[in-house]
């Protein structure tokens, strides 16, 4: 009898940890606000948006709309880390998105999910998989070509494996960006080299932080570097965190602001501000996420405080 009973309540349990998880928390977006003390002591405070992860398709309208919304806030600048889209048809649905923010000055990077469709595959694997092991052996099979194209001409730079310069809010800004680490497209000896020093920000993107990556940024003197892909844990235990992070970068900086090499590690010299997005979307594979809520972050760049 007593077992009759528990399976109900289990099986209850269970349908209500999924419809928390698929239907509420994935959509329940946030937007983070951050200060960074990065710029120098006469500049003008830079607003910047980092987006990352949308893994966008065509039936996702709550998101949609709430990317929509972020046009409202203005920034100076956008920063999109990639896994944009999901799907061959999810183009015009990102651009219908993005709206009024690819009026802004940009830069954008792929991830995998931008070139490669999502597969089913088994869940568990994602708890011991890193870059290190995992990339896939097919041709690309989603219109990365058009989606870079479609973002670059509306006026966003493409630093996959590229250099450039932007002008947003009155300041000159040297990017340099790699493509997606985690399925080893970077290709950093296309960037690399001392950040000019006449810019006034120096900022390097990519859509993985691996710390080998990471490294190699911040020796070329970079002031700020942005990343997505890690889903912030995707599903995390509360007061403990993320699981993993699906890649090398510990679980401590597994999303948000944070210093690399990290605070209270050895290091001489520089160090350069990270900041990693938790992303706002899910593989359509694995729609579900607990602790840890999509998200956009809206940086506040201000004068460094030495």
């Amino acid at each position: 009898m007593r077992a009759r009973a528990i399976l109900p309540l289990g099986a209850a349990a269970a349908g209500a940890a999924l419809v928390y998880t698929s239907v509420i928390e994935r959509n329940w977006f946030a937007l983070r606000k951050a200060e960074v003390p990065v710029l120098a002591a006469d500049s003008q405070p830079l607003r910047v948006l980092h987006i990352s992860d949308l893994h966008l398709t065509p039936g996702r309208k709550r998101l949609m709309d709430w990317v929509a919304s972020l046009g409202s806030l203005e920034p100076d600048l956008v920063v999109n880390t990639g896994d944009s889209i999901a799907h061959p048809d999810s183009i015009r649905y990102l651009v219908e998105a993005l709206g009024p923010l690819l009026d802004r000055p940009g830069v954008f990077v792929f991830g995998s999910n931008d070139l490669y469709r999502p597969v089913p595959k088994n869940p568990a694997r994602y708890l011991w998989e890193t870059s290190a092991r995992r990339y896939p052996r097919h041709e690309p099979d989603l219109p990365w070509q058009k989606l870079g194209d479609t973002l670059a001409d509306a006026g966003w730079l493409d630093a996959n494996n590229q250099s450039g310069r932007i002008k947003a809010g009155g300041l000159d800004i040297a990017v340099a960006g790699v493509h997606d680490p985690h399925i080893k497209r970077d290709r950093y000896e296309r960037v690399a080299g001392p950040a000019d020093p006449s810019a006034d920000l120096r900022i390097g993107i990519m859509h993985a932080p691996e710390p080998r990556i990471l490294d190699r940024f911040t020796a070329d003197g970079y002031d700020m570097l942005f990343a997505g892909h890690t889903h912030g844990g995707q599903l995390c235990i509360p007061g403990y965190g993320a699981l993993v992070t699906n890649c090398e970068i510990d679980r401590a900086r597994v999303s948000g602001l944070h210093q690399h090499p990290p605070e209270g590690t050895p290091a001489e010299g520089h160090r350069a501000w990270l900041h990693v997005s938790a992303g706002l979307g899910t593989s359509p594979w694995a729609p579900a996420r607990f602790a840890c809520r999509p998200e956009a972050t809206l940086l506040t760049l201000v004068p460094s405080q030495d």
